[in-house]
């Protein structure tokens, strides 16, 4: 059995298509499936079984002897939340629990990392273990994945093969009930659609011009495929980066989003909201060198193919993968 944790959300469910249409067919879903939006994220996948969160650990000492691997995704995600107890319980506490019994039944592990334990960016965006101590998130979510991070590496008890992965600013199918924390392609269809425009952060720092604020934009089927890569190699454990290399501005994926809408650009700006002004990331770029050394060659989607991909197969015909 592959258990994916976090797997009626965002990238855990393309996750499971993934797995699937690589011939991995004894599937085990673990998320809260009390959401309804959600829960069409996993409607007609083919599943072993779906296991509650609250009863994943239990679950795992009756089970580790069917299990293949982990790919533990499941935490809370949003950047607006400040209350730290609930990214201790499920993105920090919960994740320990995870790794420990990984280490206790001889399980290898992928979990979840962010891009959001870099910042500022003031330290660059170098996959270093060395570097983690250091960084300074932004937001407690941040936080609480930079804690867990330097968690795992001081551990003397590891799995066998485990994988902390960086996300960087993943896009695609099935983000539908993510609200405001979905990805700025799916706003820009969104906004297209009911107006015909598309409304941009106005740039509040001197050096970057309106819309030309950088991210490195990568599509979550290249996600799917470094996660894959990683379960079928099973070598070299550590924290890797998983963005393009490439950081593209907004006004690349906005345009980009039109020409895959088949409408005319109509672009214009409004102020960054004042509560997150003083925190805004004006540019983020994977440093993939690490990721690529230990073999992975498979080649990214550009912004342009995934953004094609996503609007044209998922978003105007609203389907899921």
């Amino acid at each position: 059995m592959i258990v994916v944790t976090g797997a009626a959300g965002f990238i855990g469910s393309c996750l499971l298509a993934g797995l699937k249409n690589a011939g991995y067919v004894d599937l085990v879903a673990v998320d809260d499936f009390s959401n309804p939006i959600k829960n069409k994220n996993v409607e007609g996948k083919e599943l072993t079984a779906k296991v509650d969160r609250k009863d994943f650990f239990k679950w795992i000492e009756d089970n580790h002897r069917f299990i293949q691997f982990i790919f533990h995704l499941g935490a809370r995600t949003d950047t607006t939340e400040f209350n730290h107890q609930i990214f201790q319980e499920l993105n920090v506490d919960y994740s320990k629990r995870v790794w420990n019994l990984c280490a206790e039944f001889g399980l290898p592990l992928v979990y979840a990392s962010s891009a959001a334990t870099y910042g500022l960016g003031e330290l660059g965006f170098e996959d270093n273990h060395s570097v983690i101590q250091n960084l300074k998130p932004l937001n407690p979510y941040g936080e609480s994945k930079n804690e867990f991070d330097q968690w795992a590496i001081d551990q003397s008890t590891k799995p066998f093969f485990w994988s902390g992965l960086k996300f960087f600013n993943v896009y695609g199918p099935n983000e539908y009930h993510k609200g405001r924390m979905a990805s700025v392609i799916l706003h820009a269809f969104n906004q297209i659609t009911q107006s015909g425009e598309m409304k941009l952060f106005r740039s509040h720092n001197p050096n970057y011009q309106d819309g030309e604020q950088l991210r490195d934009f990568i599509y979550v089927k290249d996600v799917i495929n470094t996660c894959i890569f990683l379960m079928e190699t099973r070598k070299h454990s550590g924290i890797y980066n998983l963005g393009t290399g490439q950081a593209r501005t907004f006004l690349d994926l906005t345009k980009a989003t039109f020409k895959a809408m088949g409408k005319t650009e109509n672009i214009s700006f409004v102020d960054t909201p004042a509560d997150i002004r003083d925190k805004y990331q004006y540019f983020t770029e994977a440093n993939m060198t690490k990721l690529r050394s230990i073999g992975f060659t498979t080649p990214f989607h550009t912004l342009e193919e995934g953004v094609a991909d996503y609007v044209g197969n998922y978003l105007l015909t609203g389907k899921y993968l």
